[in-house]
């Protein structure tokens, strides 16, 4: 399994504090345990509509304690493609990686 960084989701990363950093790192480390949704087994959570957003198809693995997120979809091979990374601000993680997949 492969982990591919969006450039937009990258600069989420760099733009955290190095503790969140280091939270970060260990969720995807587990999210690549098993990214399917939950429904199949996994740590990800089926997004769906959120808001006035679709975003069917992404799943997000969440930390609720720290309130961060990774917004991700899995591609045909099972990678995970991490669209976004942020602190949960009233779902705005969610209008922002909806922009994003817009172009």
């Amino acid at each position: 399994m492969k982990v591919a960084f969006s450039l937009d989701a990258l600069m989420d990363f760099t733009s955290l504090p190095k503790n969140q950093q280091k939270i970060i790192t260990r969720m995807i480390g587990r999210l690549m345990q098993n990214p399917q949704s939950k429904d199949n087994g996994g740590y990800g959570i089926p997004l769906g509509h959120k808001g006035n957003n679709n975003l069917t198809g992404l799943l997000e693995g969440k930390l609720r304690g720290e309130g961060l997120r990774i917004i991700y979809e899995l591609d045909d091979e099972g990678n995970m493609q991490i669209k976004a990374i942020g602190v949960r601000e009233d779902e705005k993680i969610y209008d922002i990686v909806a922009k994003r997949i817009k172009g």
